[in-house]
C-alpha cells in the first residue's frame, strides 16, 4: 500500500496524473499474467478481454489520446510501473491472506506497516512544523477516514469474496467516479470520448464477474507469494 501511493504520487510529480494513472492501471495487466504465470488461473477469453477493456477505457476516460498527454521522464515512467507491481501485488497477496485471517486483523497490520513507512519519509517534526490549523488538522483527519480507511476496508472486504483479476478490473471505476463526480460536483464538462470510456470500463467489470462457463476455478487461499 506506502508503495503504491509512494511511487504514483511520485510519477505524478516526475510526469503528470494522465500518465501516472495510466501506468498504474496496466494493474490488471500483471495479476492476469502472474496468475497465469503461476498457474493459478486460465487465460480465458473472458478475463483477458476484461482486462483489455479495463486499460482501454480507463485510457480513454483520463484523456490519453489527447495531445501533449503523456510526459515521459524516465524516472516518472520507472515510478508509475513500482506503482502498478506494488498495486497488483497487494491484490494477490491480499487475496490470500485475508481467506486466511481476519480482515480487520490485516487491515491493521497494512496500515501500521504503511503508516511506519511514512513516518520516515516524512517524519513528525516536519508535520508539527508545518503549524496547521484546528481546522486543518479536523480536514486530514475526516480525508483520512474518508478516502483511506473507509475505501480499503472495502476493498480488502472485496478481495475476500473475488479473485484478484476480477477485484483489480473492479477498481478501475477509481478514476471513473472522479471524472463523474468532478462533472457533477465542480461542473466539468465531460468530454465524449470520457463517456464511452466509462461505458467500456463498465462493460469490462460486468464481462470479468460473468460465470465462467469452461472453469470455475478460484485462486487458492492457501497458495504461497513469492
Amino acid at each position: 500500500m506506502a508503495a503504491s501511493n509512494y511511487f504514483y504520487y511520485l510519477a505524478i510529480q516526475r510526469t503528470n496524473v494522465a500518465t501516472a494513472i495510466i501506468l498504474q492501471y496496466t494493474a490488471p495487466i500483471w495479476v492476469l499474467l502472474y496468475s497465469v504465470a503461476r498457474r493459478l488461473q486460465k487465460p480465458t477469453l473472458q478475463r483477458v478481454s476484461a482486462v483489455g477493456l479495463a486499460v482501454a477505457g480507463i485510457a480513454m476516460v483520463i484523456g490519453v489520446v489527447g495531445p501533449g498527454t503523456f510526459r515521459l521522464d524516465a524516472l516518472g515512467v520507472m515510478a508509475a510501473l513500482l506503482a502498478a507491481f506494488s498495486f497488483a501485488f497487494y491484490n494477490i497477496g491480499g487475496h490470500s491472506i485475508l481467506a486466511r485471517y481476519d480482515r480487520w486483523t490485516v487491515l491493521l497490520y497494512t496500515t501500521f506497516s504503511a503508516s511506519l513507512f511514512w513516518i520516515v519519509i516524512n517524519p513528525p517534526w516536519k508535520i508539527i512544523a508545518a503549524h496547521y490549523s484546528g481546522g486543518q488538522w479536523l480536514f486530514l483527519l475526516g480525508f483520512s477516514l474518508i478516502s483511506v480507511l473507509g475505501p480499503f476496508s472495502f476493498y480488502f472486504a472485496g478481495l475476500q469474496h473475488l479473485e484478484p483479476t476480477r477485484a483489480v478490473v473492479v477498481s478501475c471505476l477509481e478514476p471513473v467516479f472522479s471524472i463523474v463526480i468532478a462533472a457533477i460536483v465542480l461542473g466539468e464538462i465531460l468530454r465524449p470520448t470520457q463517456t464511452i470510456g466509462i461505458v467500456i470500463v463498465l462493460a469490462a467489470i460486468i464481462v470479468v464477474q460473468l460465470p465462467d462457463r469452461k472453469s470455475r476455478e478460484s485462486l487458492p487461499a492457501v497458495e504461497p507469494i513469492e
